[in-house]
Order: structure tokens, then sequence, then C-alpha cells
């Protein structure tokens, strides 16, 4: 057998995969990419219809966490808080997250006068909607999370047979295969948009579709850290608890989570980023606060953690601890969010993952009608 027909033989093997795994995940892939789309700019689009998240700067204190829960509580009653959020010129906000009975609420405060600006339940916001479609096809999360993320990884495979099939074999079909011919017939325009783009877009698809599986199969999320470690174990995240037997020892209660964030306020008073303070719903639970510098971002966020019996530092070993101690490791793995959503390069990365998202929803559209067009021609073939 010569090179050629092997040559030929390998791609027609591509050929058959790139085709087969395409119908199975197609509108899978479809539907990732649509809802991508609209989730590339939610933040952008949030602050600009929904007023309520801005507040004016004032020269006055602002209200301690404890008070904000307290006002949050009688506007939200029945409910735990799971944290309150500060950030200079926008309303606080009181976070109310449970899974066992499920409920999702934010409270808008402003924090200079203690005035609840707006209630919102998540459950029927639009963006958390279609997150929830992103990430769990509306299922369970059990049975959502490893479809869509079984489609990704297909699609993961398809990137990567598309550019075999793709790549020309001399330099006068190089020259044929890096435009798109818009004054062509549309089946020959149809072809480009499907060949060309997807080639030009490839490699930011890859990056989104990787992080997506980071988020979505722990095997692989694990995998991942094992290699950039250079052999080391991931650290899962546990939960932090203080030291019931020192209840009462500092006379502090609720208000151990406002000496805290006092500290931290008074120690950067010029801080223009996120703090987030997790109040302790029992004796048991520890309080968190997230430092933030880049409130456009989540990767590079301090979190420490404080027996609420004593103010004392509790260590962690997981990555999510102070951002100093993190290793390189730590960073990849804080940094996946950031990278699937482009937020990593700022708006610029955003700009990216749309239309890196809009062509990749496109490519089984497009792969159909190669398909139904070359199925149409064999047909005629076969019938003369």
């Amino acid at each position: 057998m010569s090179e050629k027909k092997k040559t030929k033989s390998f791609k027609y093997w591509i050929g058959k995969m790139h085709l087969w795994l395409g119908l199975i995940s197609g509108l899978f892939v479809f539907f990732l990419g649509i809802t991508g789309c609209i989730l590339a700019f939610e933040r952008e689009i949030e602050d600009a219809v929904q007023t309520y998240r801005f507040t004016a700067v004032q020269n006055k204190s602002l209200l301690s966490p404890t008070k904000l829960k307290q006002i949050a509580d009688k506007a939200l009653p029945n409910k735990k808080a799971h944290s309150i959020t500060y950030q200079l010129g926008r309303t606080t906000q009181v976070v109310y997250y449970n899974e066992e009975p499920t409920y999702y609420y934010i409270v808008f405060v402003d924090q200079y006068t203690g005035q609840v600006i707006k209630v919102k339940d998540m459950s029927e916001d639009f963006f958390r909607i279609v997150i929830n479609g992103h990430y769990y096809l509306w299922l369970p999360p059990e049975i959502g999370q490893p479809i869509l993320t079984t489609a990704t990884m297909i699609f993961v495979l398809l990137l990567i047979s598309g550019l075999v099939l793709w790549w020309p074999k001399s330099r006068a079909a190089r020259k044929q295969r890096f435009s798109v011919k818009l004054k062509s017939k549309w089946r020959r325009l149809n072809y480009d948009l499907h060949n060309v783009l997807g080639f030009y877009m490839t490699f930011i698809v890859i990056f989104i579709a990787l992080s997506g599986m980071v988020i979505g199969f722990q095997w692989f999320a694990k995998s991942v850290y094992w290699v950039s470690s250079g052999g080391e174990t991931m650290t899962l995240y546990e939960e932090s608890f203080s030291d019931t037997t020192r209840t009462g020892s500092l006379n502090l209660n609720a208000a151990a989570a406002d000496q805290l964030w006092a500290r931290f306020i008074n120690e950067d008073p010029s801080f223009k980023g996120i703090l987030d303070v997790h109040v302790p719903e029992n004796e048991k639970a520890a309080i968190e606060i997230a430092k933030n510098p880049d409130p456009e971002t989540y990767w590079k966020a301090d979190y420490q953690y404080f027996d609420q019996h004593t103010l004392k530092e509790i260590d962690v070993k997981h990555m999510f601890g102070k951002f100093a101690n993190a290793s390189t490791a730590d960073k990849i793995s804080r940094m996946n969010y950031d990278i699937h959503v482009g937020a990593i390069m700022g708006l610029p990365g955003k700009i990216l993952v749309f239309f890196a998202s809009l062509i990749a929803a496109s490519m089984p559209v497009t792969g159909i009608i190669i398909w139904l067009g070359r199925k149409k021609k064999l047909k005629k073939i076969n019938s003369i």
C-alpha cells in the first residue's frame, strides 16, 4: 500500500469520527455556544440595566456586617444570611443561599444609611436561569453537568480532528484555506465559514472547552492540577470550624465578624476591591473574609478563616487560602473560571470569548449543511 493511500485512509477514518461525534454532540455544542455568548457580558449588562447595584460614595462610616445583616433579615425573614459583600460605589449585597431547602436571594442595602434598595430572588434572575442551563441543562446537577461536560469533551476531539482534516497538503492549497470567499456560492461560503472560522478560533475555543471540563469533571480538574504541579495531588476544599470549647471566652458573639471586618478596613483604608464577610451561622462555624483586589476577576482573592470565639486565624491547606501562599498549580486552578469567561484578559478577553462561543455554536449548523450537501451529491451520483 502506498504512502498516499495510507494518508488518505487515515483522513477517511478521521472524517468518519468527526462526522459521527459531530452528530452526537452538535445540539449540545450549539446550546453551550449560544448560552456562552449570552453570559460573556453578564456583568456589563447587569451594571447597565440594574441601577440598584450602585450607590454614591459618601463621607460617612460604613454600617457593620452584623448591622446590615439585621436590616436584611427583617426584609427577608426566616432565611439564613450567607455573606455580606462590600465594594466602594456599590450597594452592599447580603446574600442568602442554602442547598436544603434550596433558596438564593440577594438583599441590596445602602451601606451608609441601611436603606433596603431591593430584595432579589435569584431563581427568577435571567442570567441565573441561563447559567443553570449552561452548567446543568436545567436538570439536577448530578445529571445535567456530566451530559454537558461529556459533550464538551467530544467537542475538543472534534476540534482536533477538524484541524487534521483542514490541514492543507501543499502550499497552493494553504493559500485557499486561510480566507473566507465572501463572493462565492452559498455552499462554498458555508464550507469556508465552517473550516476557516473554525481554524482561527480553535485555540481559543479549546481553552474555553478545557476550562469547562475542569469545572464539570472532578477527575479532569485533579489531572490538570497533577500535571501543572509536577505530580502533586490536589487538596480539596474543606470547611473550617471554630473551637466550640472556647464559646464565650471573648464575649464577642455575633460582633466577632464586625471586629474582624473593622480590622481589615483599618489595615487598608484605600482598598477599592471587594470585601466579602461570611458571618457564622452557628457556634461551630468559622468566619471567612475574602479580600479581592480585582473586582473583574476572582483568582487573586485572599481567603482567610477565623475562629469566631477567639478571632484566631485558622490555617488551611487547600488552594482557597491566602493568595501569597498559593502554588503555581493553585493559581492555575484558581484562574480556571476567569479563563472560561475570558475575564482573565479583561474586556478584550470577553470579546474573544463571545465571538469564539458564537463560532462554536455555528459549527454544528454549518457542519450539518456540509454533510447534507455531500449526502445529496452522493445520492445524485449513485442514481446516474
